[in-house]
């Protein structure tokens, strides 16, 4: 218990402590006036109250991620524990604050235009196309497992269920940002968050009354329980499997869309950095429970595997993440959780595909410098958006899925980077932002150069690809940051 509990204190002393670091390197003015009031269109930039964009920020970063991400990552045991605490903190909320912070700067730009104006517009293409497929496989794999879940709750067919989501995600891409998004995006936050509140309490209840044991972090746990660990590497696999509650590309895709919707930028500290902080609390909650649950990281290993374990009198095996989330909130939070879990498994994700489909539309109208503000104009970037969707459902939701993680980890780094380059442009220190773009570009040219989906390779030839792209990309931030250092006034 001692390891869950520390982690929680140091991810909310990581907010308190080194967010408030991170905004010193922000230039927050809270005089400035926010382009939710410059650029006001009553669609896409509107003020709202800040606890509003908070929760809405919180759910379109967190939606299934933070749960799904950390109870596959849990397979590797403790580790995922320090990722995710260390990982969030100096590397995540950073990323989710400066995101929001130079969309602000920039009034209300979406990342690829940012990353145009701070690492070059070469660099913009490049940017575009790996939002574009990152938001369209956020959405698909978010129209596909609901519509795939719900079916097997409804017996109604998974075609007429997709047709049913893509009607609501047209509707949620469309309208202003207040009228479907600003008003359920409340009440689903709400159920997310009691539901990690829920399995929390359990989990230190269950410690405590001997149901369970919470596996402590120590020195003999630290080495790699993945049940095929050949295939299944630490060092990178671990660090792309849990990216939602660690460090998320798919952030920045969103925290453009609050920072139109900001009122001042004194609450861009909790908005950005606090909604993340939260998004860690999360996924430790849900890493630490799927280990607990199964009487560790074998137990976990061995349900989602052909050999199986018995839980309660039951056979498990071959579980999948949401089957784990479904059997712990049924099991901890009886026939509430029944129903929360059904709520978040088949709701929460949606919460994230809708988000998804508008930030697309921001960003091909954006590029096309199309204004937004006719409802015509939107419907113009929505159809051809929703026509490619629904035919790239067809594919399966395991395959969108493996490429999701991949596309978000090299958006994080390459967003990190414009953070760094942000920093040399002021003239101050780029650490913050160098050092964690350094390691998450190393960790994706690893897993492209080992991973099945990429090259396939031996791991030695990985760390040494990731080595060679990472280290002269540092030093060359080094070099820039130096030169501008020197010509600083």
């Amino acid at each position: 218990m001692i390891t869950f509990l520390l982690s929680i204190l140091l991810l909310l002393a990581g907010y308190f402590v080194y967010g408030k670091i991170v905004e010193k390197y922000l230039d927050v003015d809270p005089s400035r006036q926010t382009p939710a009031y410059a650029k006001a269109d009553g669609v896409d930039f509107q003020p709202m109250s800040t606890w509003k964009v908070f929760v809405i920020q919180f759910l379109n970063i967190a939606g299934l991620g933070p749960i799904f991400g950390a109870v596959s990552g849990a397979a590797f045991g403790p580790a995922a524990y320090i990722w995710i605490v260390v990982g969030c903190i100096f590397m995540g909320a950073v990323h989710d604050f400066f995101a929001g912070m130079m969309s602000i700067h920039t009034g209300g730009m979406n990342m690829p235009e940012v990353t145009a104006k701070y690492l070059g517009k070469r660099m913009k293409g490049f940017m575009n196309f790996v939002v574009a497929f990152l938001l369209m496989a956020v959405g698909v794999s978010f129209v596909i497992g609901p519509a795939g879940l719900m079916q097997n709750l409804t017996s109604i067919d998974k075609e007429i269920w997709l047709y049913i989501i893509f009607g609501y995600y047209i509707l949620a891409t469309l309208l202003p940002v207040d009228k479907i998004i600003g008003s359920i995006y409340p009440f689903m936050g709400a159920i997310l968050l009691f539901m990690a509140f829920g399995v929390g309490v359990m989990l230190i209840v269950g410690d405590i009354n001997g149901t369970h044991e919470i596996m402590e972090l120590t020195p003999a746990v630290l080495k790699n329980w993945h049940s095929n660990p050949e295939q299944n590497m630490i060092i990178p696999m671990m660090f792309i499997v849990i990216s939602c509650g660690a460090i998320s590309g798919f952030h920045a895709t969103q925290s453009p869309m609050m920072a139109r919707c900001l009122k001042n930028e004194r609450h861009a500290r909790p908005v950005f950095y606090g909604a993340m902080i939260a998004e860690g609390i999360v996924a430790m909650i849900w890493a630490t429970a799927a280990i607990s649950y199964f009487g560790g990281p074998d137990g976990l290993n061995a349900a989602m595997s052909d050999t199986g374990t018995m839980v309660n009198g039951v056979l498990v095996k071959n579980a999948q993440a949401a089957d784990i989330v479904d059997m712990i909130c049924k099991s901890w939070l009886g026939k509430v959780g029944a129903v929360i879990a059904i709520l978040g498994v088949v709701i929460c994700p949606i919460t994230s595909g809708d988000t998804a489909f508008r930030s697309l539309r921001l960003s091909v109208a954006d590029f096309l410098k199309y204004d937004q503000k006719p409802i015509v104009k939107r419907l113009v970037v929505c159809l051809p958006i929703f026509v490619a969707a629904f035919f790239f459902c067809k594919v399966d939701f395991s395959t969108a899925w493996s490429y999701l993680g991949i596309a978000n980890q090299i958006l994080a780094s390459l967003v990190l980077w414009t953070g760094a380059a942000y920093l040399i442009n002021k003239g101050r220190s780029h650490w913050m932002c160098s050092i964690p773009a350094t390691f998450l570009t190393f960790i994706c040219v690893c897993f492209l150069m080992v991973a099945p989906l990429g090259f396939g390779l031996a791991p030695i030839v990985g760390y040494i690809a990731g080595a060679a792209v990472a280290i002269p990309a540092f030093a060359f931030c080094v070099v820039k940051g130096r030169r501008r250092m020197v010509l600083q006034p």
